[in-house]
């Protein structure tokens, strides 16, 4: 996988995402594995990539290997980027003690400012970020013992010769052969209810005091955050910009439990006395008091609603956009170039792909809606003719990704208790899911089998794709989880949420997902299993 992906040199951005997307998913997992070839050139393309990936994309890839990866050169390098996918990466991430030592002195003095502000991290670790000196002259490392600076110069990256990465590599190897103790874990979750902190003239906090650094360290009180990011309200950025004082402003802070959520702040300008220059702000923030939160929903309401509520006001403008564009393509109001219609036709399409995403995070928002009697399914359906339709919609799909799809039929008839467009759903999403998982020129096999009199269930089994083999149930229903081999269009809506989706919409209508050691297995209703047990009963009284 890794050789393709290295092969193909990205044609637009789009494939530069998927790319660096792809290439640390695999390090990240499999890093370990590979060969120190296959780990040079992986990690050189993702320096080459680097800056056609926006920093939000990069920020997003760092939470995720934050949470699943231990592969420490993939670390070093998002460590080494820009400050917010460098915090997003070293806040929550755990390496061994050994992989810690061996990149301290590749990583930048940022880097080491949000290490010195981990509670969780090895002393070992510590004391080696106090061996190189202070991190930055703005946040002053907490009191350690210092260890023998010969101890880490010895390991110390050369100026000349290989590659830094390279050097890296035979670093950890070098540690882990000689000490190899995995990290201890001891983060402190104690709930935190206010701090104090510093900013420079530019807005950015750089010094903090009552809270882990990380979380509050680089951000800036200047520019109010968007969409949910951790930041500041407009209240803030615009007392900024004014010099003015700010009161009891909105923030949101990512982290821990301890330090993540809302908080209030309040800060006041301070000048150079000697000069009269604006030299940043100086404030202190708490948790918002219960009235400061009007809306705030009880926590035993229904998650879903904010969910739902966010899907009603996604589909307006989407109609909308979609709307204009079929007038464009179809020139209702009068004649349009050529360009401009393959254009309009392109975000029709689009449009429904977006359309079809909501509808499967609406039904996913449902939740448990429960099993629905027999009176409430509207529709016995016929599973082969179902599964037959969906194989040929994915016709395309199989011929982009390569991949043949068998599916064989055992017994019957297939009559099934379920709506048709949600068994349409279930066996679209599930083998949309795997196709997207397999490797190209494999064979996606499955059986659509009924055991009647013995069994009152369909079952659809789909033997599992080789990237998947050995993968536990919880790892295959985490949504985070991202198989070596995955193609770029699983992105979207990753395989744990469709598997997610299927075992739900199964469920409503008295079904299953099951996933076995060698098959996934959709389970539905047979509508004809009630009257064969009533025909038995019948011949036995």
């Amino acid at each position: 996988m890794i050789a393709t992906i290295l092969r193909q040199a990205p044609a637009d951005r789009r494939a530069s995402i998927a790319a660096w997307r792809q290439l640390s998913d695999i390090l990240a997992q499999r890093g370990n594995q590979l060969s120190d070839e296959d780990i040079r050139r992986s990690l050189h393309a993702l320096a080459v990539l680097r800056p056609q990936v926006p920093e939000s994309v990069r920020r997003d890839c760092a939470r995720a290997i934050a949470a699943h990866g231990r592969f420490a050169p993939l670390v070093a390098l998002y460590a080494n980027d820009v400050a917010p996918v460098s915090a997003a990466i070293l806040q929550t991430v755990q390496l061994s003690e050994a992989d810690w030592l061996a990149m301290l002195p590749a990583t930048s003095a940022t880097a080491r400012s949000l290490l010195a502000g981990r509670r969780d991290l090895p002393q070992a670790v510590h004391r080696g970020l106090a061996s190189l000196g202070s991190a930055s002259v703005a946040l002053p490392q907490p009191k350690t013992q210092v260890v023998d600076q010969q101890q880490i110069e010895a390991e110390a990256v050369p100026e000349t010769g290989s590659s830094q990465i390279s050097e890296l590599v035979r670093r950890i190897d070098k540690f882990q052969s000689t000490r190899g103790q995995p990290a201890r874990t001891g983060a402190d979750h104690t709930p935190r209810s206010a701090f104090v902190f510093e900013t420079g003239a530019d807005g950015v906090v750089h010094w903090v005091d009552g809270i882990t650094r990380g979380a509050v360290i680089g951000l800036s009180i200047a520019e109010a955050a968007f969409g949910g990011e951790p930041g500041i309200d407009g209240i803030s950025a615009g007392a900024f910009r004014q010099r003015a004082e700010i009161l009891n402003a909105r923030m949101v802070l990512e982290g821990n439990a301890a330090d993540a959520g809302e908080w209030r702040f309040s800060a006041l300008p301070w000048f150079d006395p000697a000069t009269g220059q604006f030299r940043g702000y100086r404030g202190s923030a708490r948790r918002p008091h219960r009235n400061e939160q009007p809306y705030r929903r009880p926590d035993a309401a229904d998650s879903g609603d904010s969910i739902r509520q966010l899907i009603h006001e996604l589909r307006s403008p989407l109609n909308a956009i979609s709307g204009f564009a079929q007038i464009v393509a179809g020139q209702m109001f009068g004649p349009v170039s050529q360009s401009y219609r393959r254009m309009a036709e392109t975000i029709v399409a689009d449009a429904r792909s977006v359309q079809t995403i909501i509808d499967d995070l609406e039904t996913a928002a449902r939740g448990n809606r429960g099993v629905l009697p027999d009176q409430d399914i509207a529709n016995v359906v016929d599973l082969a003719h179902i599964v037959a339709q969906v194989e040929s919609d994915l016709a395309e799909l199989l011929r982009d990704e390569s991949v043949d799809l068998s599916i064989s039929r055992i017994g019957g008839p297939f009559a099934g208790l379920a709506n048709d467009a949600d068994a349409r759903r279930m066996v679209g999403r599930l083998l949309t899911a795997l196709i997207d998982v397999s490797e190209p020129g494999s064979t996606l096999v499955g059986q659509l089998v009924t055991e009647m009199p013995h069994d009152d269930m369909l079952q659809l089994r789909i033997v599992r794709p080789a990237a998947i083999r050995f993968a536990t149930a919880a790892e295959l229903l985490d949504p985070g989880f991202s198989p070596e081999g995955e193609a770029p269009s699983a992105t979207v809506l990753s395989l744990g949420f469709s598997l997610r989706l299927v075992d739900s919409l199964a469920r409503a209508v008295g079904g299953r997902l099951d996933i076995g050691h060698n098959a996934l297995t959709l389970h539905l209703r047979s509508a004809t299993s009630k009257s064969e047990a009533e025909r038995e009963v019948q011949q036995g009284e």
